[in-house]
């Protein structure tokens, strides 16, 4: 193999590296946005159940008799 072949095969090769690390960047974006959503979803959920408790508090501690 010549030095030229070579070359040419460690530029294929560092194309090819460049390449699938751009898709691996738009894919782990893609997965931060989704993560991010299903934070925020949870996070609202969350606060709604807080907030069922806290009027519900009083209700429970009257049936339990205190």
């Amino acid at each position: 193999m010549t030095i030229d072949e070579r070359l040419e095969a460690l530029t294929q090769s560092v194309e090819l590296l460049a390449s699938l690390h751009c898709d691996l960047e738009q894919a782990t974006a893609k997965n931060f946005e989704r993560l991010n959503s299903t934070m925020e979803r949870l996070t609202g959920t969350m606060e709604r159940l807080a907030n069922i408790v806290i009027a519900n508090a009083a209700r429970v501690e009257r049936l339990e008799g205190k």
